[in-house]
Order: C-alpha cells, then structure tokens, then sequence
C-alpha cells in the first residue's frame, strides 16, 4: 500500500564563491561532490563571471542538470567585458558592501520556486564571510571554504595580533627596501619558526592605517568565521597537522577535505574556467621524455612587466630543459614575449593561453613546475608528487612558498626580481634534484592516502556530509 506520508525534500546547498578562477574552482568540485550525494545544489556566479562562463565556455557549462541549478548576483563593481580578473582590492570591498541584499533575496525566492526544494545549508567562501550572517538570519546553517592552505588561514588570523603589536602599518615606505620585511614573527603558534614579515600574506604590506584589505581580512577572522557553523580546508592532515592545531584552538570545527582534486570527476560538462583551454598539450607532452618537461603557470591573477616577460623567456630557453608555458592574455602589462621568441623555441617550448592544469601535472614528461605559489597550484603539484620552483606574487602565495621550500622540503624560492641568470639556474636546479623528487614523490603517496576510504579527508568528508544532511 502506497505511503500517504509526502516525500522527504533533498536536503539544498547554496555554494557561494569568491569571484576568481582559483577560488571558483574547489568549490565548484565540492559541489558536483555533494550532487553526487543526492543535494541539491545552487551554485552562485557574479553576473561578471558568468557572462565569462558564457564566452569561454559556452552555454553548457552553466548548463543545469537535475538538481544543479546555477544563479547570479552582481558583484557591485561598474560592468565590464573584460576577459581579466577585476581589480582584487575592489572586488572584496564591492561584494562585501553590496552583495548581502542580493544573497538575502535569493534565498528567500529559491524557496518559493516551484521544483526547488528551501535552501538548507551555505557555504561560502572565507573571501565572502559576510554571507554567514545573512544565512544566521533566515535561521540556515552556513559553513565558509577558506580556499588557502592552513598555514596561509593561520596567517590571516593573526593579521588582528600584527596590527596590536605595531607590526602593521608599516612605519613609511622605507620598511619595503629597508630589510624591515626580514623581522622575525616567531610568535605565532602554529607556524614554522623561522617565519618572517615578508612571508606572511602580502596585504599587511601598507602604510595606510585603514587599508582595505587589512581591515576585511580581520573582519573575516574575527567576526565572519566564529560565526560559521564550520570551516572548510582543502587540504589534508598530514601535510599541515601544526597549522592546524593552531587553527583549531580558535575555530575547533575545522573541517579538512582536500585535495579535492582527487575527487572522481563528475559532470564534466560543469566547468569553472573562465578562459578557453588550449587542447595541444597532451599531444606535446606526449612526444617528451619522461620527467623532462618544466611547467610554467603564474595563475589567473599574476601580471609581468615587459621586462619581467622577456628575462623569463630568455632564462626558460637558456636552462635548456623543455618547457610548457602558460601566458594568459592579460598576463603581459603593454607587451609580449619577444619578438620571434616562439619560432626560435618551436619543437622544444609550448606556449599556450590556458590549459588543462591537473591534466599537466600529471603527466608522465612534467618533472617540474614553475609556478606562483597560489594554493591550489601548490596542492596539485604536491597531489601528483611534482616539485616547484617558487616565484610569489601576491596573498599568501609568499607563505605557501615558505612551506614548500623549508617544512614540504619541495621547492626552490626564486627572487621577485630574477632576470634570466636567476631563472636559468632555478629551473636546472629544480629539475637536477633528485632527492626533491623523491619528497615530492612521498607527498603524493600521503595525499593519495588522506582521500582514500580509511583516510584523513575521506573521512571528514563523510561525516560533514552527515552533518549537512539532516534537513529542517
């Protein structure tokens, strides 16, 4: 006899990222992870990063599927068509001052849209904090994904101690030349101790007394994610157990789940890259040795000098080692690479717009990666044991390097100078170190670990997953 009881609603996660590529990315696969768990999902784009979708893309990215819906809120900047990152500074300030009333109203409608279950659960960005009041007032559960690494989160919330204790703002513009950026912050429990001004997030380099991203950045630590029902981390135990502790004693819900680059992929048509990957490389890398090949990416943010370009392709081309390198269109202020640079290196250097990332990675022929430190790149490498040179450019980027090179022992630091001698030698030192190799190696085996049944950040999946599906 059939039940006269309704049918149980899916429990509904409303995914809110900050709007940039790196960002957008591991929450995106954190939501076709729990799609694949029987959620509904929302995923938020800015109306900015959505028309991006559509002319990267296409329209099946955005596409919804049976219960993946997609919306938009405006980001409160002035419309753009650009296909670039906006303005970072202006962005966390826009969406923090103008994006709580849209995020208010699209809860409230998607929970009288015929077909959709009422939202049950948030989840944001750390970049987007402010999105957990507005879920605590309409009575929801909200949980914000900081996309750092632990020891860039640990960073971050001792940005309020480093304004207490006169650290921040810096005294006038000498300190960025005077060596005032080598002073020891031996002080932060939790991070390595040899830590140093320099190699803490680059926005507490400002003289301004009210700078901006200072002041959100503690507003985030201090008021958005105490507030949160928990933190979400995508990266793994073993790899930053000291960090985490640390974090922990301050925000004891600590939730790690990465790499959710390991993940199984899941409706692949769902992409969250904002520009057209270019679909020769694995062909390329195909025709390389194994272990050969030096991967060069600076990310979606990173923007080079004329002069910056030019020594990095003089320095790519003299290490001697073949090379895969990714220059985005807005990648080069006012120029190129050097005339007739690409004709000159034909065969033995690939230079492309965008690529498949992962894909590279793990490649057999990619031996090495020059790379800016951003956290999902860095968490990559370590995923498929490939070791870095490091060139930050800016936020944490400078305390993943830190790690990388001195606690992860899988990285070579490189000047934010260096002209092509420096390159050079960076690059055949990176791929001439074997046993870098073999700790990179071993850094994969323990990632590899932590996601598989049985492991640190299978298992916290699982039971967050839990926790988020008791529905109201």
């Amino acid at each position: 006899m059939a039940s006269s009881q309704p049918a149980k609603a899916k429990p509904h996660v409303l995914l809110i990222p900050y709007p940039a590529q790196g960002h957008v990315n591991p929450l995106l696969r954190l939501a076709k992870a729990l799609h694949m768990r029987s959620f509904h999902i929302t995923f938020v784009h800015t109306e900015h990063n959505h028309r991006r979708l559509l002319r990267s893309r296409g329209p099946g990215a955005v596409e919804e599927v049976p219960g993946f819906r997609f919306e938009t809120i405006p980001d409160g900047l002035p419309p753009a068509d650009l296909d670039a990152t906006q303005d970072i500074w202006m962005l966390c300030e826009a969406t923090r001052r103008t994006c709580p009333g849209p995020v208010r109203e699209l809860i409230e409608r998607l929970s009288h849209t015929e077909g959709v279950p009422p939202v049950t659960c948030v989840i944001a960005d750390g970049a987007m904090g402010f999105v957990v009041h507005v879920a605590k007032e309409l009575m929801l559960p909200a949980y914000l994904f900081f996309t750092t690494s632990a020891c860039g989160l640990l960073a971050y919330l001792n940005f309020d101690q480093l304004v207490k204790r006169g650290y921040v703002p810096f005294k006038d513009e000498n300190c960025f030349t005077d060596g005032y950026l080598d002073t020891p912050v031996g002080w932060i429990t939790g991070m390595i101790s040899n830590v140093r001004i320099r190699d803490l997030p680059t926005f507490i380099h400002t003289t301004d007394t009210n700078d901006v991203m200072v002041t959100i950045n503690i507003k985030q630590c201090e008021l958005d994610a105490p507030a949160a029902d928990g933190i979400l981390l995508n990266t793994f135990d073993d790899l930053e157990q000291t960090s985490l502790a640390a974090i922990r004693e301050r925000l004891p819900n600590t939730i790690t789940i990465g790499p959710l680059i390991s993940l199984p992929s899941y409706l692949p048509s769902l992409t969250s890259s904002l520009w057209k990957e270019d679909n020769v490389c694995t062909s390329w890398l195909d025709k390389q040795p194994d272990g050969s090949v030096v991967y060069v990416n600076f990310g979606s943010i990173t923007v080079m000098s004329t002069e910056q370009m030019v020594e990095f392709a003089r320095g790519l081309d003299g290490a001697g080692s073949p090379f895969l390198w990714v220059v985005r269109p807005d990648m080069v202020r006012d120029g190129s690479l050097p005339e007739g640079f690409v004709e000159e290196v034909a065969g033995r250097g690939l230079i492309v717009g965008w690529c498949d990332q992962e894909a590279v990675l793990e490649h057999r022929a990619t031996g090495g990666f020059l790379t800016h430190c951003g956290w999902n790149s860095t968490l990559e490498s370590l995923r498929a044991g490939v070791p870095m040179v490091c060139w930050p450019f800016f936020a944490e980027q400078v305390t993943n390097c830190r790690y990388a090179c001195d606690e992860w022992g899988v990285g070579i630091e490189m000047a934010r100078q260096a002209g092509r001698e420096e390159v050079q030698a960076a690059v055949r030192e990176l791929m001439g170190d074997r046993a870098m190799r073999r700790k990179a190696a071993e850094w994969k085996e323990k990632a590899e670990k932590a996601v598989t049944v049985g492991g640190s950040s299978h298992g916290n999946l699982e039971r967050f997953i839990q926790e988020i599906a008791r529905v109201k």
